[in-house]
Order: structure tokens, then sequence, then C-alpha cells
């Protein structure tokens, strides 16, 4: 038989082996937030895990994180960000590995509850090429939550508030130990006063003499 004969019958069993590795080489498991909740103007990361659960290693070639805003304006737009991570990073079958993207919140979006779209690039080790395949696309919508703004300004203002409370006890207390103090003051005065009258009196009181023997 012919070389090119061979090569012809190989050709299905090598494209049902890409096929086969094509297939859900890797999923993203999870999604985390560094914080449960963002304020407007607030910067964060994200964790990613990559998980390989075909038989052989997988690489990550790309990791987005895309955000679909709505302004305090009513507009919407699209912004992406990508990993600070050094790519590519193979992942050995059977195993994870947590990937950090990082972003950062502009300072008039709109508060509430906004849908990331996570997505992974990844490619599969193909052993009887020897060569890397592009393979699936794994993708996860985690939820972030924006604080309100009249929230964080309410937290302040009670935070304000507490301190002035403390500054009023303090106030409280001060008046009321020196209100005690001018009162004992007051009563020892008195005290003082009255006794002082009294030995005036005692002082000017006729002394009595006694009359000689006839």
């Amino acid at each position: 038989m012919s070389k090119s004969k061979k090569a012809l019958l190989l050709l299905p069993f090598l494209y049902l082996t890409i096929l086969s590795g094509l297939a859900e080489a890797a999923t993203i498991t999870a999604c985390s937030f560094n914080k449960e909740s963002y304020n407007q103007g607030d910067t964060g990361y994200i964790n990613v895990t990559v998980h390989n659960n075909k038989d052989n290693k997988i690489r990550v070639t790309d990791l987005t994180a895309t955000i679909e805003y709505y302004y305090t304006d009513e507009n919407v737009y699209l912004q992406t960000f990508y990993t600070d991570e050094n790519l590519l990073i193979e992942i050995e079958k059977g195993q994870s590995s947590i990937l950090r993207i990082p972003f950062s919140l502009p300072t008039n979006i709109a508060p509430g509850y906004i849908e990331m779209y996570v997505k992974a690039i990844t490619e599969l080790w193909n052993a009887p090429t020897q060569t890397w395949l592009s393979s699936d696309h794994p993708t996860y919508n985690p939820r972030l939550h924006v604080e309100s703004p009249y929230k964080r300004q309410v937290e302040i203002q009670e935070v304000i508030n507490e301190g002035l409370q403390e500054q009023l006890h303090e106030l409280q207390s001060v008046n009321l130990t020196t209100t005690n103090l001018v009162y004992l003051l007051g009563f020892t005065t008195i005290g003082f006063m009255a006794a002082a009258v009294a030995l005036i009196l005692l002082s000017r009181r006729p002394r009595a003499t006694g009359r000689p023997p006839t």
C-alpha cells in the first residue's frame, strides 16, 4: 500500500481524534470576587478557576471579563478587562488553575447587580500530531454588586452622628460632675458660714460672774 493511501486512511482517525479533543477540554468551575460588594470608582479583581477535564494537558491562551455598564446617565457601555497572569499557562489533565482578572469601576456607574461575561480561550495538546490544537472557549457569568452612593453617605453620616453622640455624652458627664462640685462647694461654704456665725454668737454671750461671799 502506498504512503498516500495510508495517509488517506489515517485522515478519518486523525479527524476523530481532533474532534474528541475539542469537546469540553476545559471548563470554568468558579468565579469569585475579592469583595462582596463595591462602591462607585472602586478597583478589585475576580479569581477564575479553570479546570482541565480531558486526558491531555491544556493551556490557557487568553482570559477576559467583559462588563456591560449601565451608567447613571442611562447610557450603556461595554468594557473588557484582561488577566494580569503571564499566559500561556498549562494545566495538566484533571487539574485546575486559578487565574486573576483585575478591574476598575467608573465613578458614575449605576448601582445594582451587574453581570460579567468571563471567557477563557484554551488549546489542547494533541499527542499524535505533537501540536497544540484550538480548543473550546469556556465561559462563566458571575454577578457583581455595586452599592448605592446614598448608602455610603448614610453610613458616613451615621459615623459622624455616633461621634457627636459620644461628645454629647462626654459633655453631659462633665456638666454633671461640675454641677455636683458646685453643689458640694455651696454646701461646704454654707456649713463654714453657719459654723462661723455660731462661733461669733457664742463669743458675744455674757459670761456668768460669781457673787463675793458675805
